[in-house]
Order: C-alpha cells, then structure tokens, then sequence
C-alpha cells in the first residue's frame, strides 16, 4: 500500500476535523482497540484538535496536533495503527512471527506466506479472517510490519499455501518515512 507512496506527490490535502467527527474517530479506534482504553487519551487527546491527511489511492491518515502520524485507513476499511505508534503500544495488535527467512521479504512489502507462519521459528496467535495483526520477526523486539489476516489461523496451519497475511505498512515505506505533518 505505501511501497511507492511519496510524501509531496501523495498527499492531496489536509483537512481539520470537527469535534463531531473527532469524536466519532476516537469511538471507532476504541471499539477496534479496547485495549487501548487507559491510552486513548494520551494518543488521541479529547481537547486537541486532530486532522486528517487525505492521500491518492483513497488512502486516509489521522495526525494529531502535533503533526504525528496514528493511524490509517484504505477506502472506509478498519483503521491501523502506524508502526511508530505500534512501537510505543506494542499491546495494541495480536503478534503473529515469521521466521528469519521471511524478513528480507516483508521487509520489500511482500506479503506473508502461510508457510513463513508455520514453519519452525514463527509463532501464530489465535485469530479470525480479516483481523489486523502486528509482524514480528524471530529473533527481534519491535514489529516490522501491519497486515490484515487472509485466513483464519487455523486455516494457515491447515492449508499451509498461499498469502496468509495481507501486508498494508512495513518498516521503511513510504508512511514510516513520512515525517510529521505541521
């Protein structure tokens, strides 16, 4: 999704948000994240006002006054979080590890293989089709990628061929080169 994504050439604009709809925003990120509870108010606070970066290929981004990147969305889908917000709430995605021959290519923006998932040295967690999961890799501390799951995980174990996680933001795209947007 951000592998050509080009910060002047990308953005179409940016727009501020009324409380209405900043109010809404929060209450969507809560229903998808409740274990953000005790954060929301440290990331997306009530009084500030956040805006959102509208970019090519229906790709919307929340920035919060200070110009941070949070969380993103493709067409109406489920809002992401970046991965520089992932790495502060590492709580907020299930984990789902690759193996170390997978990295180079999820880090090119491949998507994850059902057998990078099941071979030995990756680690799945429990989860239904179409659920966001954080991409750790064996053998290191921060994630290094966001998908959306293709199949359920016991259908990854099962059928063991073709795209098992569908991979949206990776370290070093175009979003995760994105500086802060005053």
């Amino acid at each position: 999704m951000f592998k050509k994504f080009d910060e002047k050439e990308s953005i179409s604009g940016v727009q501020q948000l009324k409380s209405s709809v900043q109010k809404g925003i929060r209450t969507k990120i809560l229903e998808q994240y409740p274990c953000l509870d005790k954060y929301l108010d440290t990331i997306l606070p009530k009084k500030d006002i956040f805006r959102l970066v509208k970019c090519h290929d229906h790709i919307e981004i929340i920035i919060n006054g200070s110009g941070d990147l949070l969380f993103f969305r493709h067409r109406e889908g489920p809002w992401m979080p970046t991965l520089k917000l992932l790495h502060k709430y590492p709580f907020i995605l299930p984990m789902e590890q690759v193996d170390k021959g997978a990295i180079r290519f999820v880090l090119s923006g491949a998507n994850i293989m059902c057998p990078g998932l099941t071979s030995p040295g990756a680690i799945i967690t429990p989860v239904d089709k179409g659920t966001i999961v954080s991409i750790m890799a064996e053998g290191k501390q921060h994630a290094l990628a966001i998908g959306l799951t293709t199949l359920s995980t016991d259908d990854i174990v099962r059928v063991n061929k073709g795209i098992g996680v569908e991979n949206f933001h990776y370290l070093n795209d175009g979003l995760w080169n994105m500086k802060n947007i005053k």
